[in-house]
């Protein structure tokens, strides 16, 4: 018989796909100013490596500035820093309080590299939900040499699981879809 939870685990990992390259495209930035840019920014907080975002208020006052401001402004250094030494190539404007970060506009040249990562990201996902189908094929396979689930529920059972591939790929053509029109945006 099969077991509802064996789906829900496959089905899971898939999300779990999914919602990393959501994530991971969050924090490419597409010529606006997008608090996700900084998420994997940390300074050494009282001897604790800390994420700037927990640290710190960061608010979007317009479409192509980020302002960030902290608790403590005897962070600002270490987190202007930081900043600096990150791969986002935009300078911080410490001004004392806050940190200012203008994002310039986007070169044609710099979309379609943007562009390039983002298809990379997604085809590196549906390598994954692949992979995940592939695991669950054969985890239904083992059941049914151990004669655990019968070859009709096999057969029930790779279907469903290819349904749910095929809805996961889906999913993640649209989200790239959404991340390349936002990049390709003037």
């Amino acid at each position: 018989m099969l077991n509802k939870s064996d789906y829900d685990n496959f089905t899971r990992k898939m999300d779990k796909t999914v919602s990393l390259l959501s994530e991971e495209l969050s924090e490419i930035r597409a010529g606006r100013a997008n608090p996700a840019v900084l998420n994997k920014i940390s300074i050494d907080y009282y001897g604790t490596p800390t994420p700037i975002t927990q640290v710190g208020n960061i608010t979007v006052p317009e479409a192509r500035l980020l302002v960030f401001t902290p608790w403590d402004a005897k962070v600002l250094k270490d987190v202007e820093k930081e900043i600096q030494k990150s791969d986002l190539g935009i300078n911080p404007n410490n001004d004392g309080k806050s940190i200012k970060l203008v994002f310039p506009p986007l070169t044609e040249e710099r979309r379609l590299e943007l562009t390039k990562q983002v298809k990379k990201l997604g085809e590196e996902s549906k390598v994954a939900i692949r992979s995940i189908r592939r695991d669950a094929v054969e985890f239904f396979k083992n059941q049914k040499k151990k004669s655990e689930i019968t070859e009709d529920d096999q057969k029930i059972a790779e279907k469903e699981i290819q349904t749910f591939t095929d809805k996961h790929i889906e999913e993640i053509d649209k989200v790239v879809a959404k991340k390349e029109k936002e990049l390709l945006e003037v």
